[in-house]
């Protein structure tokens, strides 16, 4: 008997089902919707794969993919399963080749992707005749790899499997595009390391996690205690005009005790650092305003500038209840040395076992383990009310709901 559809089951996007985090079902049709078509998904930097033959591996949703630079410069991205028999045939995360060919058959294909080689193609010659080869009418243009649609922004890497997408800048919008430039604003990036973790928990949860301003001055006890990020903070919330990029803006205040503290068990006045350098945070000229700002692009990236730190993470969904998550701390070609072991301190902030990001890592799986025993339960998102709208405050999950909003809109839930 077919499985009929789940119900949201109340008005609006406040109050989420336990199932969206669940269902086996809606996460394929999340998969096909989200990052298979419709979608700009990020890739890496331009700065990952800088010269000619560099390529990356990594993924679009599920499905693996390589990012190459080819001779002439362009960035290209390849779906990583050959045209011949169906193999993931790359296995290292990086590397530098003039060609990329897979083990299995050795069909060969330029960096574009184009199939340029097939062994015995015309078959082989033995006792005056030939034997096998591929039929007559075999035409390599129509057996290269899948390639998706790829577009650079000040040394970001996006593509898409759908070549009929939107254009990149159309997609982030005006809002979030301004604050996208802010940090990629055309100089040089320089990449200074990783960190990967598998968290388990749904993928949806980060992209929440990063559009809620709610928890980070209650969970995080370097946030409260050091003034990092607190309700007290000047803050300003922006969205774009669908609801699904977001992005979070806000000023460093005073730490210590104040209004804010009073009953937050998270809050430690009598913690102090043996190493102060990990905030010894220096104003940059192209901050503006705000010390942090944190950006969620529907559906697979962070890009995060947490004071003198800035990384992007990298979301990829391993199955409903699971997903990898890539962080790629960067800098920038004219930092000088004393920024760029700035950027490296404030960096143990963040990753799996970063003073402030172990954390939201922990409240993730705990709440993918309450979601499995409770499938018709809900959770509930209606601080600020129950409609979609900016902020220019932190007490609010208008984020959130925004990004239901849109999700029920291409999800038809």
């Amino acid at each position: 008997m077919k499985r009929s559809q789940p119900a949201w089951g109340s008005e609006g996007s406040s109050r989420i089902p336990f199932w969206a985090y669940t269902d086996a079902d809606i996460y394929r049709r999340e998969l096909d919707r989200f990052f298979y078509s419709g979608h700009w998904c990020y890739i890496g930097l331009e700065a990952e794969i800088p010269n000619a033959g560099d390529f990356k591996r990594t993924a679009v949703g599920e499905r693996s993919v390589i990012a190459t630079r080819s001779a002439d410069g362009e960035v290209h991205v390849v779906e990583n399963v050959c045209a011949h028999r169906g193999a993931q045939f790359c296995r290292e995360k990086f590397g530098n080749r003039k060609d990329l060919t897979c083990p299995y058959h050795q069909w060969n294909y330029d960096l574009k992707g184009n199939l340029v080689g097939v062994p015995f193609r015309r078959g082989v010659k033995q006792d005056g005749k030939i034997n096998g080869g591929m039929p007559a009418d075999f035409d390599p243009k129509e057996h290269g790899l899948t390639k998706l649609k790829v577009a650079c922004r000040n040394g970001v890497i996006f593509a898409s499997f759908d070549h009929d997408v939107q254009p990149l800048e159309d997609y982030l919008g005006p809002t979030i595009s301004r604050y996208f430039d802010r940090l990629f604003d055309g100089r040089k990036l320089t990449v200074l390391g990783y960190n990967r973790q598998r968290i388990p928990g749904n993928w949806k949860l980060m992209q929440e996690n990063i559009k809620d301003p709610y928890h980070p001055g209650l969970l995080h006890t370097w946030f409260v205690t050091f003034g990092l990020w607190r309700a007290d903070n000047k803050s300003e919330l922006r969205m774009d005009e669908h609801f699904r990029h977001a992005a979070m803006i806000s000023t460093r205040g005073a730490g210590g005790k104040g209004e804010v503290t009073s009953g937050v068990t998270s809050f430690k006045e009598q913690m102090a650092l043996n190493d102060d350098r990990v905030l010894d945070v220096v104003h940059e000229p192209w901050w503006g305003g705000p010390t942090a700002v944190l950006m969620t692009i529907f559906p697979s990236v962070i890009i995060q500038q947490q004071v003198n730190s800035v990384s992007t993470r990298h979301i990829q969904p391993v199955g409903h209840d699971a997903f990898d998550f890539v962080w790629t701390h960067f800098g920038f070609e004219d930092d000088a040395p004393e920024m760029t072991q700035r950027r490296l301190r404030q960096a143990n902030l963040f990753g799996p076992a970063g003073f402030v990001s172990a954390d939201d890592g922990e409240v993730i799986e705990f709440s993918q383990e309450a979601f499995s025993k409770k499938r018709n339960h809900r959770t509930l998102a209606e601080l600020g009310g129950r409609g979609v709208e900016e902020a220019e405050h932190m007490v609010t999950e208008t984020l959130i709901r925004g990004m239901y909003d849109y999700w029920r809109r291409v999800m038809e839930v």
